[in-house]
């Protein structure tokens, strides 16, 4: 259910929405952590509290003090420095009333030394003590020591009877925190201790984290919100922007988004959109040049079909053996003549897959070519006298990055170009050399009539064929195919007419490894 509601989420909202769980699990256990705080605050001091009415006990025991007023105001004190952390000490007898109580002693700071040793009862005057007490009095909370009482008075009754038990007050700004215990004596209950503390340290403690947690939430949202933007901006728009700009292309719109501002940024997303453009635009390229090739291969069979359509009407009004002998020579080099161009567009098409999945290497072009001269003298010399000769300008080696077998194909149809122009008994000349750019070049020199036109670069066009003599003989792609597969190797192919005598020289020029 999840998945299917992130997978229709788009990446910003699925951010937020993956933040937001994290932000409330966070939130979860911080609630939780914060809860327990106060509760262990609670309970460490409350410990301590204990502690000190344990302390307490034993004291009032070792010393055999009585729970009444003159008894337990004397004991305190003595003892005063026991109490010096807390705020306030409360004795109640068994029967909860009230005997001696911290804030009735008019006390001297100097009473609050810890250097005291020994515990004793100090004997005091007895009127002096009264008149302190009754001074003191004054000051006592009623409506506390009621509830107090009343607590008391619960805590007898109730299961928590005979263990320490503490809880909280809080009036106005003051939080206090209060234990009471009963004291055992000899298996008998004499008495109460009660214990009451200023806790505003722990409420304290508390609002402290609670104001650390918000300001981290706080600060944890507006970073979430800024990367939220930055991922926006600079991230999820852009990508949006290339989303676009292929939808528009794959429906053939005619408006098209402007990608140039994401083309000039320096990080991955730049040259994504450099290399999306780049596929595009040769994409585009190779649908315009498989549209014209199409175009022109129809053309081409166009005229053997209207060839071959007049020639069989004619036939079968033609009587004389001549005549008819030679329409059936037009219709066999008409048929002959489509079978070709369907076959080298069929083995264009072929070599453009396999493009598609060879990997360029380096490799040295002088082996290369001295195998594709041996085989083709093998077939010629003996056929027609042609002598094909290998030579290189003494280099140790003719590096350059491409495919090995599109080399061999480059070689093979330059050569085939150069044997249907040579006659007999004629040499044609590979020659491998390296120019003062070290750039590696190949030349193939024949001895046939040369170029008669001008512009010798319309030769590598489709289809193009000068051979009045020989018509309908070539396909005109051989030399196509050629520029096709020096382009695919960032080489330059040029036609040219040799200086020396009567020939052609065609030269291709590989760039440095």
């Amino acid at each position: 259910m999840i998945n299917n509601f992130l997978k229709n989420l788009s990446i910003l909202k699925k951010f937020l929405f993956i933040n937001l769980i994290f932000f409330s699990i966070i939130g979860l256990f911080t609630f939780l952590y914060l809860k327990n705080v106060q509760p262990n605050l609670i309970k460490n001091k409350s410990s301590n509290h204990i502690k000190i009415i344990n302390n307490t006990v034993e004291n009032l025991e070792r010393l055999d003090i009585e729970f009444k007023e003159d008894d337990i105001r004397k004991f305190l004190l003595s003892t005063r420095f026991i109490f010096q952390s807390l705020d306030r000490v409360i004795f109640f007898n068994n029967e909860l009333d009230l005997v001696g109580d911290t804030d009735t002693l008019d006390l001297d700071p100097r009473s609050f030394s810890s250097r005291l040793d020994i515990i004793e009862l100090e004997i005091l005057n007895e009127e002096k003590t009264k008149e302190i007490t009754e001074k003191k009095n004054i000051n006592i909370g009623n409506e506390n020591l009621v509830s107090l009482k009343d607590i008391l008075f619960n805590y007898v009754g109730s299961k928590k009877f005979g263990i320490p038990f503490t809880f909280t007050q809080q009036e106005f700004n003051n939080f206090k925190l209060t234990t009471i215990k009963n004291v055992f004596r000899n298996d008998k209950n004499i008495g109460y201790i009660a214990i009451t503390e200023n806790a505003n340290d722990i409420r304290s403690a508390i609002d402290e984290r609670k104001t650390f947690v918000i300001r981290t939430a706080f600060a944890v949202g507006v970073v979430i919100l800024i990367f939220s933007y930055v991922l926006n901006r600079y991230f999820l728009k852009p990508i949006q922007n290339l989303v676009n700009y292929t939808n528009k292309i794959k429906n053939k719109e005619y408006k098209k988004i402007n990608i140039d501002n994401l083309k000039i940024r320096n990080d991955e997303l730049g040259l994504l959109s450099k290399s999306l453009d780049d596929m595009t635009l040769e994409l585009q390229k190779r649908i315009s040049h498989a549209e014209t090739f199409s175009t022109d291969l129809v053309h081409e069979i166009r005229n053997p079909l209207a060839s071959l359509k007049s020639a069989s009407e004619i036939l079968s009004d033609t009587k004389e053996p001549s005549e008819r002998l030679k329409l059936i020579n037009i219709l066999s080099h008409d048929v002959q003549r489509i079978e070709r161009l369907i076959t080298d567009y069929s083995q264009i098409l072929k070599d453009e897959v396999a493009l598609s999945k060879e990997k360029f290497k380096r490799i040295d072009l002088n082996p290369v070519i001295q195998s594709v001269v041996e085989d083709y003298n093998n077939i010629y010399q003996t056929k027609r006298g042609i002598n094909i000769s290998f030579i290189n300008d003494g280099n140790t080696n003719y590096l350059i990055y491409g495919i090995e077998n599109r080399i061999e194909q480059i070689i093979a149809n330059l050569l085939d170009n150069a044997i249907s122009f040579s006659e007999k008994n004629k040499n044609i000349t590979v020659k491998v050399s390296k120019n003062l750019d070290k750039h590696v070049v190949i030349n193939i020199l024949d001895e046939g009539p040369g170029f008669k036109e001008r512009d010798t670069t319309k030769i590598f066009k489709r289809f193009y064929s000068n051979r009045p003599d020989k018509f309908g003989q070539h396909s005109g792609l051989g030399l196509n195919i050629v520029k096709n597969l020096t382009d695919l190797h960032n080489a330059s192919i040029s036609a040219s007419n040799r200086p020396d005598r009567r020939g052609a020289n065609l030269e291709i020029i590989f760039p440095k490894t």
